[in-house]
């Protein structure tokens, strides 16, 4: 599972941010941790590496409703462009963003950032708004529900908003006040005094803990957190194709915030159930038959298991041991919608280890037969198929 941190957290940006407040979002983290601003910094370095990674994905509308869906799963290295973090360059960067910033995101020296003349880099100001903690939850599903989709019903336990308060915490409309110590505005502005000068820092109210009011009588149901932990019944839809590990999101169904705001998101990570038969490698399907040794010698037609139920496959007279069969499209679909794998037969021969009298009689004039002596050709056809798996 991907370890990455979330693309909006990296930006400071809600979920639901429109394309221009992500690039003014990227615009400020660049200026920020720009590397002619922290020279010898690979803290910030890496910083603003992460944050062109975000916006490589979060500007681009398919990949960003990708990764809203699928998480750092649903994009990968291939879906961003070949950028995928840890191999991003400078050059690359300067190179593929130079157009947001006027052409002259790079440079020599500091004097590269001529093309954001007229962007503040200050922070945000007004009030704070508060964000729900995610949920994540494992949902198990079997090979039949991975090859077609499925919707899943699950209970969670969760905060919900407060519905006798409407989630603002106050008993009543009027229970609230504006917060006198920073007027209403979250943020309160200090000037002092420094060696060099005046200095001027904003920062979150003490009081309000930014949220601009204070709660004069708090809700009684809620205790004034505007939040209540109940059961909610989810309804999620997962695609087609999904693999053990994969982290789904569901956009505003984790736990709301606390005398309102933004709702987390529910997670989804992906438990696949193992097949009694049926052995999974990526989209295609593996199944190991063993045929008896008159089948695997005359021939014959057997039955062999697929996710939609059981198919007759024929089995051509003189099939020898490690031979694989594909079935092609019987395997699972990708989840990018790019086609369906197969199902791979590979080829055994039961060797009966108790013989009877009359067994081994019909044996031993069967080995006096040409026909059941091996060859050198088919000899070194056969081998020849174990020395490829090694070459």
């Amino acid at each position: 599972m991907s370890t990455k941190r979330d693309y909006y957290e990296i930006l400071d940006v809600s979920k639901k941010a429109t394309a221009d407040e992500i690039k003014k979002a990227y615009r400020k983290k660049a200026i920020e941790y720009h590397p002619d601003k922290n020279p010898g910094d690979k803290q910030a370095e890496e910083k603003f590496k992460e944050a062109a990674e975000a916006y490589e994905v979060l500007s681009d509308a398919q990949k960003r409703q990708r990764y809203d869906q699928f998480g750092h799963e649903g994009v990968g290295n291939s879906a961003s462009g070949g950028f995928g973090g840890g191999g991003m360059s400078m050059e690359d960067i300067f190179a593929h963003f130079g157009d947001i910033f006027g052409g002259h995101f790079g440079g020599g020296g500091f004097g590269g950032f001529s093309g954001f003349s007229g962007f503040s880099g200050s922070s945000r100001g007004g009030q704070r708004v508060r964000r729900g903690s995610d949920l994540r939850v494992k949902v198990k599903l079997n090979l039949a529900e991975i090859a077609s989709g499925v919707e899943k019903k699950i209970k969670v336990k969760k905060q919900v908003s407060c519905q006798y308060c409407n989630g603002s915490g106050a008993e009543s409309g009027s229970d609230t006040t504006t917060c006198t110590t920073c007027n209403g505005s979250g943020r309160v502005t200090r000037v002092q005094q420094t060696i060099l000068g005046q200095m001027q820092t904003t920062s979150e109210c003490s009081t309000c803990q930014g949220e601009g009011r204070i709660i004069k009588n708090k809700c009684t149901h809620c205790g004034g957190d505007g939040v209540l932990r109940q059961d909610e019944i989810i309804n999620i839809n997962i695609p087609a194709g999904v693999m053990e590990g994969m982290q789904l999101s569901v956009s505003g169904k984790g736990n709301a915030a606390k005398r309102g705001g933004i709702n987390g998101d529910l997670l989804v990570v992906i438990e696949e159930e193992k097949h009694p038969e049926l052995i999974r490698d990526e989209n295609d399907l593996i199944y190991n038959l063993l045929l008896s040794v008159p089948v695997a010698s005359m021939g014959g037609s057997v039955e062999v298991p697929t996710v939609d139920g059981r198919v007759k496959v024929n089995i051509p007279g003189g099939t020898q041991p490690g031979k694989v069969l594909r079935l092609r499209g019987k395997g699972l679909p990708s989840v990018n919608s790019y086609g369906k794998g197969d199902l791979l037969v590979n080829i055994g021969v039961y060797i009966p280890q108790n013989l009877t009298n009359e067994e081994k009689q019909t044996l031993e004039k069967l080995e006096k037969s040409n026909n059941f002596k091996p060859s050198a050709s088919a000899s070194k056809g056969f081998f020849s198929h174990f020395r490829n798996l090694f070459e």
